[in-house]
């Protein structure tokens, strides 16, 4: 009886042994897969990643796709590097003091990617906006906008755009941004300027179209000159061609007597004269008539 509790208990601890290391194993599994599971990253296309080590950065040139990490001591941020918009709408002056209202100013750029790591520690990505590009887009603008006169500024916008570009530009390349573009969407006057504006730019039309109606009228009286110049060298040329040739048939006469007789030859027609002779009565010659005699 004492032999057969004891293989009993031998047993039942056995199965608790196996049990408990069935246990042990399934535990550590699990911990295996989490530790794997978690010691890779997936960067997303238009991202790169960014690899911290106990909140050092390490590396900022992860590329789209799986990357490794070690879990619990590294950690993989993604950093959009597409391009960006940047819009915002604000006023200005112009330099004769005129309001420009409703601004509307909008800038293209993406991250420079050797200069993550600096942007991150000296700005912070989330503060890009608010310490970079709210400040300098509105100062930068406005400065542009205040050099030049409010007719000016609508007359020739894409010059003002592309200073204020240049000037983002060169401003904002040292902090790891790159600006790609810059317009000026929208531009708003009072009334009465507006009004002042367009009165001018249709008196300006009106100038243009009689400039060109006059050069119209101008072209017109210069092709009926060239015209009557030409008609008048026509007729030169054609009495010149004549006067060379009575000259040729006067120098031909006095040279040799008998020509004319020649040209009367050659000209003749065949037609006889209806009166022969030079006397006072002419002997005329009737159609018909004194054939046969």
């Amino acid at each position: 009886m004492m032999s057969f509790m004891k293989s009993n208990q031998q047993s039942s601890d056995n199965g608790q042994f196996k049990w408990g290391n069935l246990f042990i194993i399934v535990l550590i599994a699990i911990v295996l897969l989490i530790v794997l599971f978690n010691s890779f990253t997936v960067v997303n296309e238009g991202f790169i990643g960014v690899k911290y080590q106990f909140g050092k950065i390490v590396r900022s040139d992860l590329t789209a796709g799986l990357n490794f990490h070690i879990p619990f001591i590294e950690e993989i941020q993604q950093v959009d590097i597409r391009e960006q918009i940047y819009s915002v709408q604000a006023d200005a002056y112009t330099s004769d003091t005129q309001t420009v209202d409703t601004l509307m100013l909008k800038l293209n750029y993406y991250y420079d990617g050797s200069r993550l790591p600096e942007i991150i520690r000296t700005i912070g990505i989330a503060n890009v906006e608010t310490k970079l590009l709210v400040p300098n887009v509105a100062k930068i603008s406005k400065d542009e906008i205040g050099k030049v006169k409010a007719e000016d500024l609508v007359q020739n916008r894409s010059t003002v755009q592309n200073a204020i570009y240049n000037s983002l530009k060169e401003t904002l390349a040292p902090q790891g941004i790159v600006v790609t573009a810059f317009a000026i969407e929208n531009l708003s006057f009072d009334d009465a300027f507006e009004q002042s504006i367009q009165a001018k730019v249709i008196a300006a039309q009106d100038a243009l179209k009689m400039q060109n109606k006059t050069a119209e009228k101008e072209e017109e009286a210069k092709q009926q000159v060239i015209a009557a110049q030409a008609q008048a060298d026509s007729q030169k040329i054609q009495a010149d061609a004549e006067a060379y040739a009575i000259e040729a048939v006067q120098k031909q006469l006095k040279e040799s007597p008998d020509y004319i007789d020649y040209l009367k030859v050659t000209r003749w027609d065949g037609v006889l004269p209806q009166a022969i002779g030079t006397e006072v009565n002419p002997f005329i010659v009737l159609d018909g008539e004194g054939s046969g005699n």
